[in-house]
């Protein structure tokens, strides 16, 4: 008796640590970002009183579509993953997972995700998401060990999130969906630079090469990288601009924009790793700030 109750404990460790396993393979918190920026849009595009059934199954769907993605880059670089400190204990590299197991997690996310936004918005917004996928699994990933223009590469699906939800919510592609890709597509230049400014030591090990000009920590990638947050600035009140926000949304957007050029003059003046990790802080405020401020003015 005691015997069978060890081997139902001990089943039970094994699925709880597979179950674990997955779900790093998710990378959750990133997904949750993105699905909820999704959302973002979708609000932004539809029409009131909100369906929020509908919201969280769109966001559902892309949260689906976005694991599909993170594990498809874990399973390319799998070996890379090995040499960093960062990413060695994850799911692949430690063997927690198969790479065999790891593709049929992949395949079901990606089936189950397209197939909800075909069935319940819209096949431009399936395709939208598909193309997000391929872009950030087979063409970013590769292309984070050419050079820098891996950045500009990702920042496409890293932006097209916001304008996917405006598409399940309208079913078309128009000047406001573009303003608010074009929104998070400049933000991910200072967000993502940040964050490889802190992790470059552990990136060289894997040949990742992804600050700006071909340089180092340098005051010119630090310049560069405070010119796409004042490009950022004039950017972010243009949906207050069209009528798609009320001058909350812009004054809002305002703030918090001169508070990130202000990280990022720190960044300029200090070019230290702490001066970079406030900065990568910083962007994961303003980012949602921001968007929440789009659709709370909004309504």
């Amino acid at each position: 008796m005691i015997m069978v109750e060890e081997q139902v404990e001990s089943s039970q460790i094994r699925w709880r640590a597979q179950l674990k396993a997955y779900v790093e393979l998710l990378k959750l918190r990133l997904s949750v970002i993105v699905g909820f920026s999704g959302a973002i849009g979708y609000l932004l595009a539809a029409k009131q009183p909100y369906d929020f059934g509908k919201v969280l199954l769109f966001t559902l769907s892309g949260l689906l579509i976005t694991g599909a993605a993170n594990a498809t880059n874990q399973v390319l670089e799998v070996e890379l993953d090995k040499l960093m400190k960062r990413t060695g204990t994850r799911p692949l590299p430690s063997g927690r997972l198969s790479k065999r197991n790891a593709q049929i997690f992949i395949a079901a996310l990606l089936f189950f995700g397209l197939t909800i936004q075909t069935i319940f918005y819209n096949p431009l917004a399936a395709a939208l998401s598909f193309l997000s996928f391929f872009l950030y699994g087979y063409v970013y990933t590769p292309l984070k060990r050419v050079g820098p223009v891996a950045v500009f590469v990702g920042a496409i699906p890293g932006a097209l999130p916001p304008l996917i939800g405006w598409v399940a919510s309208s079913g078309i592609i128009n000047l406001e969906a573009l303003v608010i890709f074009a929104v998070q597509f400049v933000w991910q230049f200072p967000h993502f630079w940040a964050i490889a400014w802190v992790l470059d030591d552990d990136y060289k090990k894997a040949g990742f090469r992804l600050l700006p000009l071909n340089r180092t920590k340098s005051f010119e990638t630090a310049l560069l990288v405070m010119l796409f947050t004042m490009v950022l600035l004039p950017l972010s009140i243009l949906p207050t601009q069209l009528g798609l926000t009320g001058l909350t949304a812009a004054w809002i957007a305002t703030i918090f924009g001169i508070l990130f050029l202000y990280l990022n003059y720190r960044l300029v003046k200090n070019g230290s790793d702490k001066a970079a990790r406030l900065l990568m802080f910083g962007s994961f405020i303003y980012l949602p700030v921001v968007q929440i401020a789009y659709v709370l003015d909004k309504i």
